[in-house]
């Protein structure tokens, strides 16, 4: 059974989690990732085979599934 790097719980699932990453100043949203998650903390887990996968969809010339609008604010004390 896989251990949680973070707080070391053994209660780690497999679920399909979605992540947002930021390539060259644009956001990219993808969806549907399999990977492990801590159910103490929530910590995400992807295996090198996932993230060479989220990898080559980020960066392919395939058209993405869908487009949003995203909102931005500065943050202000």
């Amino acid at each position: 059974m896989n251990k949680c790097h973070v707080c070391g719980s053994n209660e780690i699932k497999q679920k399909l989690v979605k992540e947002t990453f930021e390539i060259d100043g644009k956001l990219v949203i993808v969806e549907e990732i399999p990977a492990q998650v801590c159910q103490r903390c929530g910590e995400i887990t992807f295996s090198s085979e996932i993230a060479e996968n989220i990898r080559l969809i980020i960066y392919s010339n395939k058209q993405p599934t869908k487009s949003i609008q995203v909102d931005v604010f500065a943050f202000s004390a």
